[in-house]
């Protein structure tokens, strides 16, 4: 499979000089009939109450294929990323790497380090069960305070997340912070800053249920869960109190039913990471005596001792971490990187201060400042606003910047193959072919990316959907089919 999409890639890369190569003359009655037919699949009566935003346009020749409410401000949901990763791409650069150092101010004595030991974040997202990275990590860690001399900490495991706010996206919806997909960003994030509540049905109906989560999440649990009878429906819900450190847990699950897991957002995701590494260090033969803790917010009343690095160690590239966010639409990695980009430019780094640096950045690309409204990194909040004409001139620019393009396409979920697209289009010419990135909220469906046609003529679009009352599959499956109809399209 990835020779078939490293072969994808590089066809489209050989179309792409970053002059437009000379087309051969097209047939205008072909173009009149693509355009005819995506008129009446975006004219679907299922979809008559929405709005469809779209741009279709050659990257082989100055035209514009189809176009609908093109310069409309939609919610664009995950589609917020292609802005995100443009930003820090160019921010950061595709080789940036995430720090996170062990730091000390105290003595080490006979083996013991006599304080405490200090992890300072910087945002590593990646220190989650992805290819078992954060038992990596935690390894390393262990055998590089072994190196120190360190077997015993009578100190407390500290969490200094400093570097960036931790504030959650702006205009987040209340009635889904409990769920992992809406987890807060910082600059210490262990597991996603997700913990996994499982549900157990009790001995018998009627028995209250067992609900189970880990202790360091820094949540409390509200019991409504009963055991049906055999063979009944299992129904878990879950809420968030106002106060957001208590989750109402409601339903029932049948007697004779296997547990039942969800992944939950953490509270406190600076503890939930000491907490973890407290484990982590006891269970690799470190004792420690204190406690894990957080950096509290009066660090700076008194000033604190200086401390010596005992260890560092680096994240992936950011190459690899836009291809898990972009593949797989992971949030938290681009609230992450929205927040990074800020503190490339003031400390801490916030939101508020990586929009900033992403609209200065897209005002030098010539990007319309009346054509995105961007409140968050991951598109989440349904503040957020944007073109699909404004996708397109995003999606353009980094195909034909030789510093992004490589990079930036790889990241992109490819139809048919892998990502958010890897069950969509299969046995259709867009199969393959279709390399783009996927967005969904609540009445909000996108897709924008490339494709190559029939003649192998390279095709930037963005799809977006907004205000529809049809389910997400009727909407997604009529934006599939303007996808074939592109991707059989000929101009000859």
């Amino acid at each position: 499979m990835r020779a078939a999409i490293a072969v994808c890639l590089l066809s489209i890369a050989a179309g792409c000089a970053h002059a437009r190569p000379a087309f051969p003359p097209v047939n205008l009655e072909q173009e009149r009939a693509l355009a005819a037919e995506l008129g009446r699949i975006f004219d679907a009566p299922e979809t008559r109450n929405g709005l469809w935003g779209v741009e279709v346009r050659s990257l082989d020749r100055p035209v514009t294929l189809f176009s609908r409410n093109a310069h409309t401000l939609m919610m664009p949901a995950s589609n917020m990323k292609i802005l995100t990763l443009a930003a820090a791409a160019e921010t950061l650069g595709w080789d940036y790497r995430f720090r996170t150092t062990l730091e000390t101010s105290a003595e080490i004595e006979n083996g013991a380090l006599r304080g405490d030991l200090i992890v300072v974040g910087r945002g590593d997202p990646t220190i989650n069960t992805r290819e078992r990275r954060a038992d990596a990590v935690f390894d390393e860690w262990a055998a590089a305070l072994r190196d120190a001399g360190i077997s015993r900490i009578d100190g407390n495991v500290i969490g200094d997340a400093s570097a960036l706010d931790s504030r959650l996206g702006q205009g987040w919806s209340w009635d889904y912070l409990q769920f992992g997909y809406a987890a807060g960003a910082g600059a210490l994030e262990f597991n996603e800053n997700t913990a996994t509540l499982l549900v157990r049905p009790g001995a018998k109906a009627g028995d209250d249920a067992s609900i189970e989560l880990p202790p360091s999440t820094g949540l409390g649990l509200v019991h409504h869960v009963v055991t049906g009878e055999p063979g009944s429906a299992t129904r878990i819900d879950i809420d968030r109190q106002a106060n957001g450190g208590w989750l109402d847990v409601t339903g029932s699950i049948a007697a004779d039913a296997q547990p039942v897991t969800r992944e939950v957002a953490v509270a406190n995701p600076t503890l939930f990471f000491t907490h973890a590494l407290v484990n982590a260090l006891t269970a690799r033969g470190i004792a420690v005596h204190g406690l894990p803790k957080e950096l509290p917010d009066f660090r700076n009343i008194v000033p604190p001792l200086p401390r010596r690095v005992l260890h560092e160690t680096l994240s992936p590239p950011l190459r690899q971490i836009a291809t898990t966010m972009m593949k797989v639409s992971q949030n938290l990695y681009a609230e992450t990187l929205l927040k990074t980009i800020g503190a490339a430019n003031a400390a801490p780094g916030t939101a508020q201060a990586g929009r900033a640096a992403a609209r200065a950045i897209f005002d030098r690309w010539n990007i319309p400042a009346d054509g995105y409204v961007q409140a968050d990194g991951s598109g989440l909040s349904r503040y957020d606003y944007v073109t699909a004409g404004t996708i397109v001139m995003l999606l353009e620019h980094m195909f034909r910047d030789p510093a992004h393009h490589d990079p930036f396409v790889a990241t992109l979920p490819v139809a048919g193959r892998d990502g958010t697209i890897s069950n969509r289009l299969k046995g259709t010419p867009a199969e393959g072919n279709v390399m783009a990135k996927t967005g969904s909220i609540a009445n909000v469906r996108a897709l924008s990316g490339y494709l190559r046609t029939r003649d192998g003529e390279t095709l930037v679009f963005s799809i977006i959907a907004n205000n529809f009352t049809a389910p997400g599959a009727t909407v997604n499956g009529l934006t599939d089919r303007a996808i074939v109809a592109l991707a059989s399209y000929s101009a000859r």
